[in-house]
């Protein structure tokens, strides 16, 4: 019998950590600084936030917790962010190159939550001081796996995932036997397209695509949602983050959002994490792992809710599930070409310059054009790859406007 005293609580994080937030304004950035707003203005000392358009967020963040540095992705807000930093003594910067300079600053525990390949390098540069990264950015594994993984061991890093799934994963793993996994159980809402004909889900406009029924996300996440891609791609991420086999790693549509994943053993034993859908409930556990401590989120009613549903996924309905399956088969590359692809189409949906199923046609059209894929020595073949990729969208995307008919100032109905 385990008595309380024979295990030892978990100690808390140490107050006044040096916190930086890449990602500030985004869904998940605004969730971080609730975070740390709910944690009291002992539990950390913000080094940098980081945005991109949205200056009048970002200066209102920077100011509300005295961060020593703010910067805009967007070298052309410049003096916009500095006339409203202003009197503040809050540094401010612009461009690509401050935000990775940004990201270097020695700090304790660094949100990752640049939204797309943009975030790999301000990611990798947070990751090499090697103390703890919540890795919000699914696009640094995607599209860099191995390189990612390998930088992370090289440098002593805690690596704490912040994606739902992947934070569910890490809670319910156990670590010490991980040979004994036998497969991972990803679960996905299935988005607002989960039950519409596919005669209809042809025809969904972006609008459509961003009312996710039961997550508060920004748009092009939402629409990622919508088209199961950001599933295709936790697959990928989930695969190199937990050291698994494609075969391992299985998506479960379940429409209440409320199993956040699974793990299943080789005893016939699942293993789940739940909560009420809010991303706060694993940026909170990122933020005081390894101890826990109360969030402001919803406590969870089984009772109320009285049945969960789960599903298998219709890979006819959402073909991002089998395109990544098929990026984590080939290996390589592919994932990186598959991540570029598909944030290419997304552009020219949201800009209805592409259906909505012709997302992933254009995506599919770029594997197989690309392929057969190396695997990446550096990570210049990774951003090398990222350029193929985005061209040999875009081309795709030109051609199926043009064959539309469709003119200068015109758009997909």
């Amino acid at each position: 019998m385990v008595s309380e005293g024979d295990v030892a609580p978990a100690e808390a994080p140490p107050p006044g950590r040096r916190i930086s937030v890449l990602g500030a304004t985004g869904s998940i950035g605004r969730s971080t600084l609730d975070i740390l707003r709910h944690a009291g203005p002992e539990a950390a000392q913000v080094v940098a936030l980081t945005g991109h358009s949205n200056i009048a967020a970002l200066a209102e963040a920077a100011r509300e917790f005295r961060a020593e540095i703010a910067v805009t992705a967007d070298p052309s807000r410049y003096e916009d962010l500095k006339e409203a930093l202003a009197g503040t003594g809050i540094e401010a910067a612009a461009g690509e190159r401050a935000v990775i300079e940004a990201a270097g600053r020695p700090a304790d525990w660094t949100m990752a939550a640049i939204v797309g390949s943009a975030g790999l390098a301000p990611t990798l540069a947070a990751l090499r001081q090697g103390t703890t990264l919540a890795l919000a950015n699914k696009e640094c594994l995607v599209s860099a796996g191995p390189l990612f993984i390998e930088e992370a061991a090289a440098a002593g890093a805690l690596l704490l995932p912040v994606d739902s799934e992947h934070n569910a994963i890490f809670q319910v793993l156990d670590r010490p036997n991980r040979a004994a996994v036998e497969k991972i159980l990803l679960t996905a809402s299935g988005g607002p397209f989960r039950d519409w004909p596919l005669e209809r889900i042809a025809k969904a406009t972006p609008e459509e695509a961003v009312a996710h029924p039961n997550w508060d996300m920004g748009a092009k996440i939402s629409i990622d949602s919508a088209s199961m891609f950001n599933k295709g791609l936790e697959m990928i991420e989930a695969m190199h983050l937990f050291g698994l086999t494609p075969a391992q790693v299985q998506v479960l549509v379940h429409p209440q959002s409320i199993m956040h994943s699974a793990v299943a053993y080789v005893d016939g034993a699942v293993l789940a994490q739940m909560g009420a859908p809010d991303m706060r409930h694993a940026i909170g556990h990122a933020f005081h792992h390894p101890a826990r401590a109360p969030l402001p989120v919803e406590r969870l009613d089984l009772a109320a809710i009285g049945a969960l549903e789960f599903r298998a996924p219709d890979e006819v309905r959402f073909p991002a599930l089998r395109l990544a399956r098929e990026a984590m088969e080939a290996g390589g590359l592919a994932g990186c070409a598959l991540n570029a692809a598909k944030e290419a189409a997304l552009e020219a949906f949201m800009d209805r310059r592409l259906p909505f199923m012709g997302m992933a046609e254009v995506v599919e059209e770029v594997l197989g054009a690309l392929a057969p894929f190396g695997p990446a020595s550096t990570l210049d073949d990774v951003f090398a790859m990222d350029v193929r990729a985005r061209a040999a969208a875009g081309e795709r995307i030109a051609a199926r406007f043009r064959a539309a008919g469709l003119g200068k100032g015109a758009a997909f109905a």
